[in-house]
């Protein structure tokens, strides 16, 4: 009886525990605007645009940050994100360091 209890008890509590990780990086709310250039999963879909996946979390952090406050003075990038809070910028660095680059398709 016991056994099956375990048993049961272990059927209701696997598929929490498949779940995807809590490091796992969670589609920003403010993902929209980024994807028209550099690709919903950070790979560039408008020419001269720098592909974003898999890029180090501090770096995209920093960067976001400083498009944003005027500290890197390209006017396309502080419009898209001058108005997103610290938490937002967080999420988007979050969310396409964790992407994978994908190989440039060949012409």
């Amino acid at each position: 009886m016991r056994i099956l209890i375990a048993a049961l008890c272990l059927t209701v509590a696997l598929p929490g525990v498949a779940r995807t990780p809590a490091s796992a990086a969670a589609k920003p709310s403010r993902l929209g605007l980024c994807a028209a250039c550099h690709g919903e999963t950070g790979m560039a879909v408008m020419p001269g645009a720098p592909n974003l996946a898999g890029q180090r979390l501090d770096y995209l952090r920093q960067a976001l940050k400083d498009y944003r406050d005027g500290h890197r003075d390209v006017p396309v990038m502080r419009a898209a994100i001058g108005p997103l809070s610290d938490a937002e910028l967080d999420a988007l660095a979050r969310w396409y360091s964790a992407q994978t680059p994908t190989p440039a398709a060949q012409p």
